[in-house]
């Protein structure tokens, strides 16, 4: 579900004060049954529905995290295209927060470990840049490795949905069992 949402929302969310979303698109971009990863966890969306910004009512406005019923129109007058209400809840806990902490043993430790040497060349660099400085900024980072940063981050972002990096206020640090998989990683690479 490609639908940005800013800090102050999510955190009404997550409290139950907010449980709709407005958004206006050209095209609807996110459907019913659907979900989202966020800071606060997974958002699930219950229903999409096309909205005339007339109909809109004060309970919306306070139901979205609105200040007023002006504010939220004026929001939805302001763009080109079709506004839509979204009805979301908070589902549960990002699923990698639990998988950071599972330690994979056996064949889970071999199979990790060989998916991350044949990522690319930039996995093991990466895993070993965030193992020596952890809660360094992404762009130093990225400097460091010759990359920019977007694409950088693109890569944290395929080992953190195998529970191997989380992220910090301020970069990464790798999880337990990203420690578990390098410790492997290494292990393999020095007995080739």
């Amino acid at each position: 579900m490609p639908v940005l949402i800013k800090k102050a929302v999510l955190d009404g969310i997550a409290s139950g004060d907010i449980d709709l979303l407005f958004r206006t698109w050209d095209a609807e971009r996110v459907h019913a049954g659907s979900t989202q990863r966020t800071a606060i966890g997974v958002l699930a969306v219950d229903a999409v529905e096309e909205t005339d910004p007339a109909e809109l009512t004060e309970e919306d406005a306070r139901r979205g995290g609105y200040a007023s019923l002006d504010a939220l129109r004026h929001d939805a007058e302001t763009r080109d295209g079709t506004l839509y209400r979204i009805t979301l809840h908070l589902a549960g806990e990002d699923p990698r927060i639990a998988l950071r902490a599972e330690i994979p043993r056996g064949r889970e430790l071999t199979a990790l470990r060989d998916r991350v040497l044949h990522m690319g060349d930039w996995a093991v660099p990466t895993l070993e840049m965030i193992a020596a400085q952890p809660g360094v900024r992404a762009p130093d980072l990225a400097a460091q490795a010759g990359r920019e940063k977007r694409p950088f981050k693109a890569s944290v972002r395929r080992l953190k949905e195998l529970g191997l990096t989380e992220s910090l206020a301020v970069g990464y640090r790798l999880s337990p069992r990203g420690k578990a998989v390098l410790s492997a990683v290494r292990r393999a690479t020095a007995s080739a």
